[in-house]
């Protein structure tokens, strides 16, 4: 998109979040609302997430990490964790060639090998067949939990102490953030939930402190792109100081 229809938008494309990541919650309540099953609200969910990157890939941002399915999401009910593995299973082939064709490269983050065999290689066919694209990477965040993300790094930091391969001097914020599932992504800068819960639910906990947060009492299936807008235009307003006393963020939104 160009900046001109950018600025159309209210938005300032200097200033846009490089990655943006959304805890997508509401589908069971949507679909109780409507007196239907569980299911038809993570079904009318999928649409949403349909639309979300669609809208990213306009706007030109690079990054989207959508939060899918968390490692307490197995405790729900086995026929709606079914459900949703077979739902999932047909997002990850169904979007195969649409992602290609718009340059978006998939990633996963979390326990793959939790999953079923056929979403695993359903969502490792799809990671190959968009490996090469660079427009944008869109991150599923699969049977994903970050105390068990953290856990594992430092589980690995403690076997390379443990062999000599680094010295327990050498740890640091960014050895640690190099040994996690997001190694090489860079941190969120805009964190949006919908439905209205004030939490993190377990989700990018070291990567999003210096998140900027946004919670919307639109339930996950009633997203829309105009509203993602208005958040962006919000997220635009705001001082990022990052502990500062001024907003020092150079054009990458790292801060300095």
């Amino acid at each position: 998109m160009k900046s001109d229809d950018l600025h159309a938008l209210g938005l300032d494309p200097e200033r846009l979040p490089v990655h943006v990541a959304v805890i997508m919650d509401g589908n069971g309540r949507w679909a109780k609302k409507r007196l239907l099953n569980r299911v038809k609200g993570h079904e009318k969910g999928s649409e949403s997430v349909r639309i979300l990157v669609k809208a990213c890939r306009e706007l030109s941002i690079p990054c989207l990490t959508l939060y899918a399915f968390s490692t307490e999401n197995w405790a729900r009910p086995p026929s709606e964790v079914s459900a949703l593995m077979q739902l999932l299973k047909k997002f990850l082939s169904s979007e195969r060639d649409e992602m290609k064709k718009n340059g978006i490269r998939l990633n996963v983050l979390g326990q793959l090998e939790k999953l079923p065999e056929d979403v695993q290689r359903a969502a490792r066919e799809t990671m190959d067949a968009t490996g090469s694209n660079t427009q944008m990477t869109l991150n599923l965040a699969l049977s994903y939990g970050s105390r068990q993300e953290i856990t594992d790094a430092a589980k690995i930091l403690a076997g390379k102490v443990k062999t000599g391969e680094l010295t327990v001097d050498e740890i640091c914020d960014q050895v640690i953030s190099d040994h996690l599932y997001t190694a090489g992504i860079p941190d969120p800068d805009l964190v949006i939930r919908t439905s209205g819960e004030f939490r993190l639910s377990n989700f990018l906990l070291w990567q999003s402190a210096y998140a900027e947060l946004f919670i919307t009492p639109t339930l996950w299936p009633d997203f829309t792109r105009s509203e993602f807008i208005d958040i962006l235009t919000h997220y635009q307003k705001r001082d990022r100081r990052f502990g500062n006393v001024e907003c020092s963020m150079p054009s990458d939104g790292s801060p300095q």
